[in-house]
Formats: structure tokens, C-alpha cells, sequence
């Protein structure tokens, strides 16, 4: 994969996870508006939604630090060793 490629398909990522945590933040007003019978499942959903929320901004700070390397010159080589990553695990 030549690297504008890569790069484009890193950024669309970036900005898919951008829009998903963006969802998953939603409107804090609304989880007022549920009654008390409710108070387990809210909490059932909130530890979801962070769950959520975490596992996205680790992503997201992964295909940042991606493009960071990309910017430097070494996406695509394993940085323990230096050698090439086979494109299937970029």
C-alpha cells in the first residue's frame, strides 16, 4: 500500500472515531429524563458507553500515533527491529 493511501485510510479512521466517540458522549441532560424504576439499567448503559468510550479513544490515539509516524518516515517498520511490517498488520 503506497503510503497516500495508508494515509487517507488512517485519517477516515480518525475522523470515524472522532464521530463515534462524539455519539457516545451524547447529551448528559438525557439520562435525567429516565425514571428512578430505570437506575439499574442507566448504570448498566453508563459503564457500557464508558467502556465503549475508552476502547475508542485508545483506537483513536493509535491510528494518531500512526499518522505521527508517518509524518516521521517510519510508519510501516517495526520499531523494535527496524524491518518492514507486513501490510496485512498496518
Amino acid at each position: 500500500m503506497d503510503a497516500a493511501t495508508a494515509r487517507m485510510r488512517l485519517e477516515s479512521m480518525l475522523a470515524e472515531l472522532d464521530r463515534s466517540i462524539g455519539v457516545l458522549r451524547g447529551d448528559p441532560l438525557t439520562r435525567w429524563e429516565r425514571s428512578l424504576a430505570d437506575a439499574g439499567s442507566v448504570l448498566t448503559d453508563a459503564d457500557r458507553t464508558l467502556a465503549m468510550l475508552e476502547a475508542a479513544a485508545e483506537q483513536q490515539q493509535t491510528v494518531a500515533d500512526a499518522l505521527t509516524r508517518m509524518d516521521e518516515g517510519v510508519y510501516g517498520r517495526c520499531a523494535d527491529c527496524g524491518q518492514a511490517v507486513p501490510e496485512g498488520r498496518l
